[in-house]
């Protein structure tokens, strides 16, 4: 049996105790989201998006809580309670990732690749992908599932969602060399395309459209389809204004994201300089 079919027949139990297999099954599950070797999402030319959810690792990840209990974690002289299945990650020296001391935490079950540069206080969830020479800077969260691909840089109180559930939905997906600005938000299973730059306060969820003055397009989530931002855009926080009613009267205006230009070399320029940080 492979290790997907065992975590699909355990998790589709409906067992009130936990034997020694579901533990056996469960850490070796941890064990391939560790190293990399199985994903929530991965990439996928054939589809759509350019991306494919596999529904079996999120409930792995589900599993792992169904069947955990909260247990004291070592080390004694930083007490804290979690479910067992879940303690703080073991990064191998190899990887030469740096975790900056000051209240970062990496629980286990996610991959760190290597050259990922974590500053104080960040965290990174379970389920979650960083790939190599990402830096996780401070108050920055990367949540459950979220795929961080090679040499972003995640600005400080950057925020990834996370989604768990439904199993079949595509949590955030940001692609390689994207730069996402201080105060950031990526919510809702958005797709960031590779080398896209989000300016600070930039929000993009599946509920708020993104104007593309330059292709003059709005692109926006359709059904299963979600919010995509195109490879190399530079996003700024906007606003349009409400066209009717009291909204109208009141000269209000709502958030929007607003893609202003494309990558070119003075943009390029400005984010080398975030090499220097790592």
């Amino acid at each position: 049996m492979t290790l997907q079919q065992q975590i699909e027949e355990l998790f589709a139990r409906s067992a009130v105790e936990y034997g020694e297999e579901y533990f056996a099954a469960f850490e070796e599950f941890k064990k391939a989201l560790n190293a990399g070797e199985v994903r929530a999402a991965e990439p996928d030319p054939q589809s759509t998006t350019g991306w494919k959810v596999n529904a079996w690792v999120k409930r792995g990840i589900l599993l792992g809580f169904r069947i955990g209990r909260a247990v004291e974690m070592p080390p004694a002289d930083f007490q804290f309670r979690d479910k067992q299945t879940y303690p703080l990650k073991q990064i191998p020296p190899g990887q030469n990732v740096r975790v900056v001391p000051g209240g970062s935490s990496i629980r286990d079950g996610c991959y760190i690749g290597k050259n990922v540069t974590c500053m104080p206080p960040m965290y990174v969830n379970a389920g979650a992908y960083v790939d190599d020479g990402t830096m996780v800077d401070s108050h920055a969260l990367v949540g459950s599932c979220a795929q961080i691909g090679k040499r972003c840089h995640l600005s400080a109180a950057a925020q990834i969602g996370g989604v768990l559930e439904p199993v079949g939905a595509l949590p955030v997906i940001i692609e390689d060399d994207v730069l996402v600005g201080g105060n950031c938000g990526v919510y809702e299973g958005t797709v960031v395309g590779r080398e896209t730059v989000l300016a600070a306060g930039t929000v993009l969820t599946g509920s708020t459209p993104v104007y593309d003055l330059v292709c003059e397009t709005v692109y926006r989530r359709e059904g299963d389809v979600p919010l995509m931002i195109p490879p190399g855009a530079v996003v700024v926080p906007g606003a349009r204004a409400v066209t009717r009613g009291r909204g109208k009267e009141w000269n209000l205006s709502l958030y929007t994201p607003v893609i202003i230009k494309y990558r070119d070399e003075k943009t390029d320029q400005a984010v080398r300089l975030e090499d220097l940080l790592r």
